[in-house]
C-alpha cells in the first residue's frame, strides 16, 4: 500500500524491517528510492503503480546494504543510480563467483526464500562529485556522506521539503557504525554525517528513514540530538540513554539492543588496539 507523505511523494513500507521504499512522482513516471525486500512486496508495489498508469523511469539506492540494493523485473528495467563508492561496492561483490551465496547468508531467515537476488545491486554509479539525481522529475539532491557505509547518500526532494535519510535518524535502529574497516575512524564518520543532514535539516518538513516511521517538523532535528547523543555515548564508553535499546525498546525490537552490544565490543576493541 502506498501512503503520500508530500505532494508527490509516497511511500510502500515492508514488514519485517519496516523499510521504507519512497516513490517520487515526475513528469514521465517515477523515481524509486530503495525497493524492497520481498518479491511479493516488489511485485505489490509493482501493481500500485501500474493500476495508477505510473511507471518506474529511474532508481536509487542510498547505500550498498542488502535492503537497498535490491529490484525486481516487475519494476522494469530502468536505471538504479547510486554514488560511485556504492556502485563499485556492488561491483566487486558480484565478481566473486559465489557472490549471490555470500549474499543469501546475510539475508534474515524468515524472508531468505522470499527475497530475489537475481537483480541485487546492478547499480550504475554516478560520477563522483555529482550533486543531483539525474531524471526528469523534482529536484533531487544527494547528499554523500561517510557515515554508517562507504558510499551512503541522503536525498533532498527540494521541492517536497523531504529528506530521505537512508539508514539513518530512524526511530526503531539505533545509528550503525561502520566498524568493519581497519583504517576509518567509524564515530568521527558518523558525526560527520549527522552534520551534513543538520545543514538540511531547515530546508525540509518531512523525514523518511531508511527504516521507521515518518519525522515531520522539529522531530527531524530531535531524531538529529538522539543519534549524535547515542554515538558520543559510545565514544565515552558510557551505556546510552536511547529508546531504541534496552527494557524501553519498542516490542518486537528488542534485539536492536544486541546491535548495540556489538558496536560497543568493536569500538572496546578498537581503543585497545589503538
Amino acid at each position: 500500500m502506498l501512503n503520500q507523505v508530500a505532494e508527490g511523494v509516497l511511500i510502500h513500507q515492508s514488514e519485517l524491517l519496516r523499510n521504507n521504499t519512497v516513490v517520487v512522482q515526475g513528469e514521465a513516471g517515477v523515481l524509486l528510492v530503495d525497493p524492497g525486500i520481498t518479491a511479493g512486496e516488489m511485485a505489490c508495489l509493482a501493481g500500485d503503480l501500474s493500476e495508477s498508469d505510473q511507471p518506474v523511469v529511474a532508481g536509487f539506492s542510498t547505500h550498498p546494504d542488502w535492503d537497498h540494493v535490491l529490484w525486481h523485473a516487475e519494476l522494469g528495467d530502468a536505471p538504479r543510480y547510486g554514488t560511485a563508492r556504492c556502485a563499485a561496492r556492488m561491483r566487486d561483490l558480484r565478481s566473486d563467483p559465489d557472490w549471490m551465496v555470500r549474499a543469501a547468508e546475510g539475508l534474515p531467515p524468515e524472508i531468505a526464500e522470499e527475497t530475489p537476488l537475481d537483480l541485487f545491486g546492478l547499480i550504475t554509479g554516478l560520477p563522483a562529485g555529482t550533486t543531483h539525481l539525474p531524471w526528469d522529475g523534482p529536484r533531487v539532491r544527494i547528499i554523500e556522506h561517510p557515515a554508517h557505509s562507504p558510499g551512503h547518500a541522503a536525498l533532498v526532494i527540494e521541492e517536497r521539503g523531504v529528506l530521505v535519510g537512508g539508514d539513518m535518524l530512524s526511530d526503531v535502529f539505533i545509528p550503525m557504525l561502520d566498524t568493519f574497516g581497519d583504517t576509518n575512524d567509524p564515530i568521527e564518520e558518523y558525526l560527520a554525517g549527522l552534520r551534513m543532514l543538520e545543514g538540511v535539516a531547515d530546508e525540509v518538513d518531512v523525514l523518511v528513514p531508511g527504516h521507521g516511521s515518518v519525522g515531520r517538523g522539529d522531530r527531524i532535528r530531535a531524531r538529529i540530538d538522539q543519534d549524535r547523543a547515542y554515538v558520543h555515548a559510545l565514544r565515552d564508553g558510557r551505556t546510552p540513554d536511547d529508546p531504541r535499546i534496552g527494557p524501553s525498546a519498542e516490542p518486537g525490537w528488542e534485539w536492536v539492543s544486541d546491535i548495540h552490544e556489538g558496536q560497543a565490543r568493536s569500538l572496546a576493541r578498537r581503543n585497545v588496539r589503538d
